[in-house]
């Protein structure tokens, strides 16, 4: 069994939370999406802490490190990780699943130095707006964009629930997560914290709407090489586990000319960290030096 601890490090306006996977080797930092936490990648982790040190955070406005204060935004979270990164003893390994791959690629970009690879998991490339989202959108814009592309897993960020198993509930029905494990339970319950109301989703609302500014292909985003070596990983199937995948073929690599990217086959955009077999492709991935 691979320890597992918890952790903070200092950042500006408080502590950030980690969950720290193994204690020799190589460092690897792990950024999660846009309302998620830590905690779904704790496969990975398990299979790489052996000889890694693996450390995947809860960013700013999620998971126990919700109550930092913004400004969020992709680089106020690249300057987070990279603070993690300097802790944990220099150049890095960065991974990111969704939105955390765009934490990532802006982590390299701001702070070459403490990179050494990327590894982009079903993100970071800007994703299509959806019909009827116009290309200069404003904020209500994006947030409407937000919730026809995550749809429940936003909607739960305003939603107040009775107890843990009410939380489990509403991610058991999730039509992603049809071939449900423990793993996904400790998701689960991990997403909740109580509240004088009862339980609420430890992301913050303002954090994911601020966040998606950054992630969607509007009429400021622009084609980029990265700094540094990077694979990008593409589910192959969509955000709510149908046919469709959140990035078709070839368009990450024309966002991000230079990427190695592959498909995992047999995932979505949730089990390919939440599911044991994309799990194994992921941490591969991450552990190559290639």
């Amino acid at each position: 069994m691979v320890a597992y601890r918890r952790a903070t490090v200092a950042v500006e306006g408080g502590e950030l939370a980690l969950g720290i996977w193994g204690e020799e080797g190589p460092l690897v930092v792990a950024a999660h999406g846009i309302t998620s936490s830590h905690v779904a990648w704790t496969l990975i982790g398990e299979r790489l802490g052996a000889d890694h040190r693996f450390v995947a955070v809860d960013l700013r406005g999620r998971g126990d490190s919700r109550d930092l204060p913004g400004p969020y935004g992709m680089d106020r979270h690249a300057d987070d990780i990279a603070a993690v990164i300097r802790a944990y003893g220099g150049s890095a390994v960065v991974a990111g699943h969704s939105m955390g791959a765009f934490v990532a690629a802006a982590t390299a970009r701001r702070h070459p130095d403490l990179v050494s690879r990327l590894v982009l998991v079903d993100g970071g490339a800007p994703l299509p707006l959806p019909p009827g989202v116009p290309a200069d959108a404003g904020e209500a814009d994006l947030q409407a964009a937000i919730e026809q592309t995550v749809g429940a897993s936003f909607a739960r960020l305003t939603q107040t629930f009775p107890d843990h198993a009410a939380v489990v509930d509403l991610w058991r029905a999730h039509p992603a997560l049809t071939d449900w494990n423990p793993v996904m339970t400790a998701y689960a319950d991990y997403d909740a914290v109580e509240t004088a109301d009862g339980l609420v989703a430890k992301c913050r609302l303002a954090a994911a709407v601020r966040d998606a500014q950054d992630i969607y292909a509007t009429s400021s985003a622009r084609s980029a090489a990265l700094p540094v070596p990077a694979v990008f990983l593409r589910a192959e199937r969509g955000m709510l586990g149908g046919p469709v995948p959140l990035y078709p073929e070839g368009y990450a690599e024309r966002w991000l000319p230079g990427i190695t990217a592959s498909t995992v086959g047999g995932s979505n955009h949730y089990t390919i960290t939440l599911s044991p077999t994309p799990a194994d492709v992921v941490a591969e991935a991450i552990r190559s030096d290639r």
